[in-house]
């Protein structure tokens, strides 16, 4: 990409023509210059400099356009021109949530690294949401969701299910009440809640008067206990709303309410929870490895696939 395209790209990424100097090591004036010969050679100016972070002109923004296709282009020929050499050498950003990050992630990770050492590994940590328009703007390679779209025209390759269980602290009175389907963490480590057998809660009526710990607004398990709230018709004692899943369980763990917890985040045995399986189709969620269709698909992404796939194959 030409320079002047560079450092045109980096004033707009920053929001002012300071920051983008100092990004690019040069001096602000010297910048200026750069970015008024492109505009005196196409005959309009490409930010309205009197706004804050600066905005815009509609040139700009196809001149932008073009040079995000150049970028895209440039790392389709890297990443093209790097697999000619095999997976000696190459690289991949994933993208996943805290507790996909945490709890999903670790071993795979650890075993593909052992098998392909020359691959260097970045693993960017957000929301679900925030991840799908990361890389829809080509930031990382891969992402993890459960959230099929028919429009997102991404690829998809199914790798594992969760079950979505209600955690409670043993001291709660609830316990008592439902006793017969009440799991232990030994329980659900066993994965004694996929048995056939396994005793199932029909409804999450009984936890009418017990109060929750949720996700905020946008995290999938919040628009799912939403739901199983309302088809159990109650409107939940809602004690607290965070946004990341493993929060919500070592909030459980102190014993300040119950929530819904993912059955793959109970990994050790204790006795300060109980579990409930729910008998309803949105407790299981079928997660996907996501990638953009529009891109090659680069020789160490096809392998951490293959990998990940492997691994979790057996709880798909």
């Amino acid at each position: 990409m030409k320079q002047e395209m560079q450092y045109i790209y980096q004033v707009y990424q920053s929001g002012s023509f300071s920051k983008a100097a100092q990004a690019l090591y040069l001096t602000q004036p010297a910048l200026s210059i750069a970015i008024q010969k492109v505009e005196a050679e196409i005959g309009m100016p490409l930010f309205i400099r009197d706004k804050k972070p600066l905005e815009l002109t509609d040139a700009g923004k196809v001149y932008i356009e073009k040079v995000k296709e150049i970028l895209h282009l440039e790392a389709e020929l890297s990443k093209e021109l790097s697999d000619l050499s095999s997976l000696n050498i190459g690289s991949l950003v994933l993208g996943g949530t805290h507790y996909l990050n945490s709890y999903i992630l670790p071993p795979v990770l650890t075993t593909f690294q052992k098998q392909y050492p020359g691959v260097h590994l970045e693993l960017v940590e957000a929301s679900s949401n925030e991840l799908i328009e990361m890389l829809r703007e080509n930031k990382i390679d891969l992402t993890f969701n459960c959230i099929p779209n028919p429009k997102d025209n991404f690829r998809r390759t199914p790798i594992f299910k969760d079950n979505v269980l209600v955690a409670v602290p043993t001291s709660y009175p609830i316990n008592k009440t439902l006793k017969d389907y009440a799991l232990t963490a030994r329980d659900i480590m066993f994965r004694r809640n996929l048995m056939p057998d396994c005793p199932a809660i029909p409804s999450l009526a009984p936890f009418a008067d017990v109060p929750f710990i949720l996700l905020t607004k946008g995290n999938n398990l919040y628009s799912r206990s939403v739901a199983l709230f309302e088809d159990a018709k109650i409107d939940p004692i809602v004690r607290l709303q965070v946004s990341q899943l493993v929060t919500a369980y070592h909030l459980v763990c102190s014993g300040l309410g119950a929530a819904f917890i993912s059955d793959w985040m109970v990994l050790y045995d204790h006795d300060d929870m109980r579990y409930y399986k729910i008998a309803h189709p949105l407790a299981v969620r079928q997660f996907d490895v996501v990638s953009s269709s529009r891109n090659y698909l680069s020789k160490p992404q096809k392998a951490f696939i293959e990998s990940i796939s492997s691994y979790y194959h057996p709880y798909l």
